[in-house]
């Protein structure tokens, strides 16, 4: 399943603009993507950074303009295949992550898979 196309951008909070003003540079707004498989329900989601010390990580989730920040436990689902747990967070809308393909990689897989075939992987799994 293809994973979903949708970009916002998430400029930084107020406080963090007010703290940098300061020290002269500006932080800028940064790019998400949306980590779900496509026509997933509810908001978008990426994953921003581990906390491995509670097993969460802090997810921006998204609907139209507004994005908000919350931490969330993983997905305790383990692949059968290959017992790779799944990196989206406990509860997702969609398929666990060892299932959404990002079609841009695959591109770019095939291109190289070309250009070095000695490179390339025997047994893709996706």
């Amino acid at each position: 399943m293809d994973q979903c196309t949708a970009v916002t951008l998430l400029p930084p909070p107020d406080f963090v603009l007010r703290v940098a003003a300061a020290g002269g540079s500006r932080p800028e707004a940064g790019h998400l993507l949306c980590e779900l498989a496509a026509d997933h329900d509810g908001d978008h989601a990426m994953a921003l950074w581990d906390n491995d010390t509670n097993r969460t990580a802090v997810w921006a989730r998204w609907r139209g303009e507004w994005a908000t920040l919350a931490e969330l436990g993983w997905c305790g689902v383990v692949d059968p295949r290959d017992e790779d747990a799944c990196g989206l967070f406990a509860g997702h809308p969609s398929v666990h992550d060892w299932v959404i393909v990002d079609p841009t990689l695959v591109a770019v897989d095939v291109v190289l898979a070309g250009e070095y075939p000695h490179l390339a992987p025997r047994d893709r799994r996706r």
